[in-house]
């Protein structure tokens, strides 16, 4: 069997942020986290305030729970609730959040130098990792991801990650129908690139 990781949200310690406005759990830092070009992480958004800028770095972001917040980018304001499409964005716009109504847990996906992407499950549809890619699933809800003869029985909020994927289709299948179920996520370093 394929080496994976599986990283639940609980067991990541949160680390506030300087401005108090919320706490982050990190989930993943690719190759380390003091100099990474990959990081999957989870924040909880408390109060209003402007994103960090990560000039150089493309990110992905969806919300988990919560009613809302509204992205003020500078060319424009656009709002997001859970069960939106991820949104891609370059990581030096650093936009101001609002909230809706109240506390948001959000999903991020941050990529340096190569490409990566975030790509909702959908239960009836398999999935499968792009050639030189490493690769995983966010479960929001408890299930059961499988390839081929491989499966794993999977908690709710938590991440399942290969550095070297299986190859094949990847299916989720939830435990109790949800409108949403999770994420697909990938990264191709920097050089291996298509």
């Amino acid at each position: 069997m394929t080496t994976a990781r599986n990283i639940t949200v609980d067991s990541a310690p949160a680390t506030p942020w300087r401005n108090g406005g919320g706490v982050t759990r990190e989930l993943l830092a690719w190759p380390d986290p003091t100099d990474w070009r990959l990081r999957i992480s989870v924040a909880d958004i408390a109060a209003d305030g402007p994103f960090s800028a990560f000039p150089g770095v493309r990110r992905w972001f969806t919300l988990l729970s919560g009613d809302g917040v509204t992205l003020d980018f500078a060319d424009h304001p656009l709002t997001l609730r859970p069960g939106d499409a991820p949104l891609a964005f370059d990581g030096a716009a650093a936009p101001g959040c609002r909230l809706t109504s109240g506390p948001v847990r959000d999903l991020n996906l941050m990529v340096r130098g190569g490409a990566g992407s975030m790509a909702d499950v959908s239960p009836d549809a398999a999935w499968a990792a792009p050639a030189g890619a490493q690769a995983g699933l966010f479960a929001l809800v408890a299930g059961r991801w499988s390839s081929g003869d491989q499966q794993r029985a999977l908690p709710a909020l938590s991440l399942l990650w290969f550095d070297a994927p299986p190859p094949g289709d990847w299916r989720f299948e939830p435990d109790i129908p949800a409108p949403a179920t999770g994420w697909w996520l990938h990264h191709i370093p920097e050089g291996l690139s298509p």
